[in-house]
């Protein structure tokens, strides 16, 4: 066990702040959230932040496309990412923004260093630039066709398809994803970080173990060519910070998010009198832990020490990577209903499941895990409600039935105390190290020989026999001590129901802490259930819903991925018989209601002339139910009923307007009857 307090920052990848979290993102804020917890109950002194990558062509465009402003995009997005990790139990010490005066000041520091010591270059390049939406394009917003194997629809940078890099002037066919413009290619002043200048540094810094072997390996890869400067800025129009005395130029969002760690620490020292040099100052001897995805460990372990040391603060301690999240061995697909969003899961399941599932599979090594959904219910049904929870389940009846409560110390048993004190060595061992799985492999052996033990004791037969009701409390009182033991050590993984069973079965005034191993208490509370089964019609339920959420979104809000900046494009044309066909009615809305779970729609049902029909429309933004009723508008009456997740959706009132609360339905003259056909 470490003896010695330490001081640990620790951060995990910021998520991008244009959609919501889903379960392939929570294995890495899991992964952190066990490893801090642990360190804390250990008694260290140790700090979690995070925030959101909030800047970015992307989140400009989407802001756009939804008709309001990128601030309060990242502030809606803010509110979804915190309330779904609070829900996973994810314990940030602070979880802020990049978009902040914090990181703008440091960014802007960082940057005049590096600059005022020669490392940073600014020179003329050509680059895609899309003529309509009046915008140069980063590589993912030109899509067309692979130079390699002809897959169609693939970004300028790679093929998904056949795995080829290349330029995004090699593509076939090219067009923006912002307005399906062909880019055409402009000069471009811009500015460039010189990390050939760090070379010698990284490789020093790569040799000294601060990531894995097989990343630090791959990152030496690059060193072969020589280091190539890294593009650090981009032109407006861009939502970012602009670089200090150029106008019109922005830092690339992967300059100045890493500064989000900096910065989320920062707010935290201001709100707890902390000194950010002991921690972020090139003297500091606090560890610097950094939790990402192998997908980014070149950003963390080439340009962001490079850029740390050129500008004058200490280098990470160590950039723990980590593998990606396959679902029933296949990658996440929207098709099959395994895109789950952390939002679909908690509605349906409790969060520590995943958390008990994903640290039985993880290791400190970059494999991919995978969430196997039968094995998963399986694995949770078994492990914690079958084998953890049913130790206490099964023995605190005993105690509290024939003995009040009073618990025998296991204390003074020396061989016993030597085996307990043995395997919680080792699994602590297992935590430091991250190799959780291991950890809940020896947790689980525990766990199995409790229940042995108690099976073979027979308690049950010895509370018939009154003359050995002093062996029924010993049996009894190891089973309990037994369980105590698995829940402190479960607590890094299980934090909400091992603090059920300190408040509530063992009578703390808290969670439980590490040294809890060398106490036991005296007596017991009644025992109330801790966890239920997973039954399958939850399993069911997630997958059905992610499905028709996709569903929804496609039918509601589908529009080119990045969003235009300018109009839409025409779409592909049709034959004038093709439109005669749609028979548009006016119909008078007689009743709207919001739908539960749904946040684009409302359910109207429409009288069309004799006849009533229910319709879903993607109107909530615009309209309150209320201001619906009694107004005419039109629907498109031929269209073929729809089955949603919320109900049949027989046909389409007709909308327009740029979306959010700028959407209008077609409102007609008051003159016009429900039924009447529009032409």
């Amino acid at each position: 066990m470490t003896t010695d307090a330490r001081k640990i920052l620790v951060t995990s990848a910021l998520p991008y702040a244009n959609g919501p979290i889903h379960l392939g993102h929570l294995v890495e804020y899991i992964q952190t959230d066990i490893w801090v917890r642990f360190q804390k109950m250990r008694g260290h002194e140790c700090y979690y932040v995070c925030a959101d990558d909030a800047h970015g062509t992307p989140i400009m465009l989407r802001a756009r496309q939804e008709g309001i402003e990128a601030q309060q995009l990242i502030d809606r997005m803010h509110a979804e990412h915190t309330k779904d990790f609070d829900d996973f139990l994810v314990d940030f010490d602070n979880y802020y923004t990049t978009h902040s005066d914090e990181n703008r000041e440091i960014i802007n520091t960082i940057y005049k260093r590096l600059k005022a010591d020669g490392h940073i270059d600014v020179r003329t390049v050509r680059q895609a630039y899309d003529p309509e939406a009046e915008m140069f394009l980063p590589d993912r917003f030109i899509k067309g066709t692979c130079p390699k194997c002809g897959a169609d629809d693939q970004y300028g940078d790679n093929c998904e398809v056949c795995g080829a890099t290349y330029a995004p002037t090699d593509l076939k066919n090219p067009r923006s994803a912002v307005s399906g413009a062909t880019p055409i290619e402009k000069d471009s002043e811009q500015f460039f970080f010189k990390l050939a200048d760090f070379q010698d540094f990284l490789q020093q810094w790569l040799d000294a173990g601060h990531t894995q072997a097989e990343i630090a390996n791959k990152q030496k890869e690059w060193f072969e060519e020589g280091l190539q400067d890294w593009d650090i800025s981009r032109n407006a129009p861009y939502w970012g910070f602009e670089i200090p005395d150029a106008p019109g130029k922005y830092f690339y969002v992967w300059m100045d998010a890493p500064m989000g760690y900096m910065a989320s620490f920062q707010n935290l020292c201001d709100k707890k009198g902390l000194v950010f040099d002991d921690y972020w100052g090139p003297d500091s001897k606090t560890q610097l832990v950094h939790f990402i995805g192998k997908d980014i460990a070149r950003f963390h372990t080439l340009f962001w020490p490079a850029v740390l040391h050129g500008a004058g603060f200490r280098t990470p301690s160590s950039v723990f990577c980590h593998g990606f999240l396959t679902v029933d061995g296949q990658k996440m697909s929207k098709s099959r209903g395994t895109f789950i969003m952390a939002r679909t899961y908690l509605d349906n399941l409790n969060p520590e499941y995943l958390r008990y599932y994903y640290a039985a599979k993880l290791s400190s090594g970059v494999d991919d895990i995978d969430l196997n959904l039968e094995d998963f219910q399986q694995r949770v049904n078994s492990d914690l409600v079958g084998k953890y929870v049913n130790i206490a389940s099964r023995a605190s009846g005993f105690i509290t039935k024939h003995f009040q409560g009073k618990l025998l110390s296991p204390l003074n048993d020396k061989k016993y105390m030597d085996g307990v004190n043995g395997a919680q060595f080792l699994i602590a061992e297992s935590y430091e190290h991250r190799e959780y799985a291991k950890a809940i492999r020896d947790i689980m052996k525990n766990a199995d020989n409790i229940n042995q033990y108690f099976d073979e004791k027979k308690p049950w037969l010895l509370a018939k026999d009154e003359t050995r009701h002093d062996e029924l409390h010993e049996v009894c009182s190891r089973t309990l001590h037994g369980f105590y033991f698995l829940s402190i050590l479960l607590a890094p993984v299980l934090p909400a129901t091992t603090k059920k069973a300190a408040t509530e079965l063992f009578g703390l005034d808290r969670n439980f802490i590490w040294d809890d191993l060398k106490t036991f208490p005296a007596s017991i509370n009644k025992f109330k259930p801790l966890m239920t089964r997973i039954e399958q019609e939850s399993i069911d339920r997630i997958i059905e819903t992610t499905k028709q959420h996709l569903a929804e979104q496609a039918a509601v809000t589908e529009k080119p991925p990045a969003g235009p900046l300018t109009d839409d494009p025409i779409a592909d044309e049709i034959e004038f018989d093709d439109f005669a066909k749609v028979d548009l009615r006016i119909a008078k809305i007689v009743k709207a209601e919001h739908v539960e779970k749904a946040d684009k729609l409302l359910q109207l049902t429409l009288d069309i002339g004799g006849e009533t029909r229910k319709v879903f429309a993607g109107i909530k933004s615009a309209y309150a139910p209320e201001e619906l009723v009694g107004k005419l508008t039109v629907m498109v009456a031929n269209l073929k009923p729809r089955k949603m997740r919320f109900g049949l959706s027989e046909g389409m009132v007709l909308a327009a307007g740029p979306g959010g609360k700028d959407l209008w339905i077609l409102n007609p003259d008051e003159g016009a009857q429900p039924g009447m056909k529009v032409k």
